[in-house]
């Protein structure tokens, strides 16, 4: 009976703990396909520069790689374009 006692708080402070986790998660998820429902197209992950600059032409400004590995970023009218060496790590809105 002690156990139990001991064990359910513990369990309970446990999930608790999680959830934070979990709703950042589907807070992400919800943002991707809300801008896919919309049609925000933006670069994927793995696309080389190359293959960014022919689908969404040329970006307004070039930031150049700074760290190791080198990191740089595209900037575009309504997102950028992370890289690291020529592969797109991540392609974020751009704030209002």
């Amino acid at each position: 009976m002690r156990a139990r006692l001991v064990f359910v708080p513990l369990a309970a402070m446990a999930l608790l703990a999680a959830a934070p986790g979990v709703l950042a998660d589907r807070l992400v998820i919800d943002n991707v396909r809300q801008a896919e429902q919309r049609g925000e197209e933006r670069p994927r992950h793995g696309l080389t520069m190359e293959q960014v600059a022919a689908g969404f032409g040329e970006p307004n400004e070039r930031v150049p790689a700074v760290g190791e590995p080198p990191i740089s970023r595209w900037r575009y009218t309504t997102f950028t374009v992370y890289f690291e060496h020529d592969r797109v790590l991540h392609s974020v809105k751009q704030h209002d």
